[in-house]
């Protein structure tokens, strides 16, 4: 397909996505879960109030390209420093618009998501060497978590020590808990057990993050040793996927994922449908792992969205309890695991 090209000048290859949120540009090129990904956005309109540094999720944009109906040229918002192109262009990510964005969508979601390569230029390009290129990506044979994680230890708040594993977190999951009076230390994908029993965190998180979880065979191994330890686990998204993976369980590539913030998902503890925020491609096998049991299942197509331990202080949730953006209502989560400290 050809558009207008915005942001830079340069060719990306990624897996092809869709997120039907009508808010929240800033927070999904920033979410560092959409490595390795080109983001198609399903609602026509972005980029009209401009760019802010306060809904920015992390320090970059992650996103390989941006495919949108039309992109706003002036972002109207009292905060707002720069607009969409010039944001994408700081960080060497290209854009398209003036395509038709639904017919993406529906492709996508008979077809599944597929690589797909986005090229911006001015003159021509060698449409070969690019499909050449193409052929030889594969997403989920490549750790992006490697990638996107910090790489020192970064500390944030006063109070009880959380210890969070960065597998590629949202900032919001960081600030939810200092709100909450906890001192929250980040700590690279690859710390080792003695890293993180050198901080005597009271509880670890475990964030969100890009690619498939099976493949994390280091992170599985290091949640394996500090449930043996009985410390309180709380898996997000990615981290509820490797969770799932250390307890011997398994995992599965969806369709077409879940990304946006109105999906319905029911909570059967206790008995309410919340709206969450999702943004994943991976989901947890039915057959749980052994001693969990089903907390939460997605309302459309009846996926795992949480599970808990019988025994352990253990749970984990498929979606994002920290919205960035979306509907508050699972912000409670983090009160739970607070509970289990």
């Amino acid at each position: 397909m050809y558009g207008k090209g915005f942001g830079a000048q340069t060719t990306q290859i990624g897996e092809l996505v869709f997120n039907t949120s009508m808010i929240g540009y800033q927070e999904a090129l920033t979410d560092p879960s959409y490595a390795g990904q080109i983001l198609t956005m399903s609602y026509p309109l972005i980029g009209n109030y401009g760019i802010n540094e306060k809904e920015y999720e992390s320090k970059a944009v992650h996103v390989e390209g941006y495919v949108v109906r039309e992109a706003s040229s002036e972002g109207e918002h009292r905060e707002s420093f720069e607009n969409l192109d010039a944001f994408l262009k700081e960080f060497n990510v290209p854009g398209i618009e003036g395509i038709d964005t639904r017919y993406i969508v529906r492709k996508l979601r008979t077809g599944g998501v597929m690589p797909a390569l986005l090229a911006t230029y001015e003159n021509s390009m060698d449409v070969k060497k690019l499909r050449e290129e193409l052929e030889k990506f594969d997403y989920g044979n490549v750790d992006f978590v490697e990638k996107v994680t910090r790489k020192t230890p970064e500390t944030y708040g006063k109070g009880r020590t959380v210890v969070l594993i960065d597998l590629g977190v949202k900032m919001g999951i960081v600030r939810e808990l200092v709100e909450r009076n906890v001192r929250v230390v980040v700590l690279p994908s690859f710390a080792s057990l003695e890293e993180i029993e050198r901080y005597e965190p009271a509880g670890i998180v475990i964030s969100n993050g890009p690619g498939d979880p099976g493949i994390l065979t280091g992170i599985h191994a290091l949640i394996r040793k500090l449930a043996e330890k009985d410390y309180p686990l709380m898996g997000i998204c990615l981290g509820h996927q490797v969770l799932a993976h250390a307890f011997g369980g398994k995992t599965f590539k969806l369709k077409f994922g879940h990304r946006g913030s109105n999906h319905p998902v029911l909570d059967k503890l206790q008995n309410k449908i919340a709206i969450t925020t999702q943004n994943h491609g991976y989901a947890v096998d039915k057959a749980l792992p052994k001693n969990f049991e089903l907390t939460h299942v997605n309302v459309n197509d009846g996926t795992v969205e949480g599970m808990q331990h019988a025994d352990k202080p253990v749970f984990s949730v498929q979606y994002h309890p920290e919205s960035s953006p979306g509907p508050r209502d699972s912000k409670y989560l983090f009160d739970e695991f607070l509970k289990m400290l």
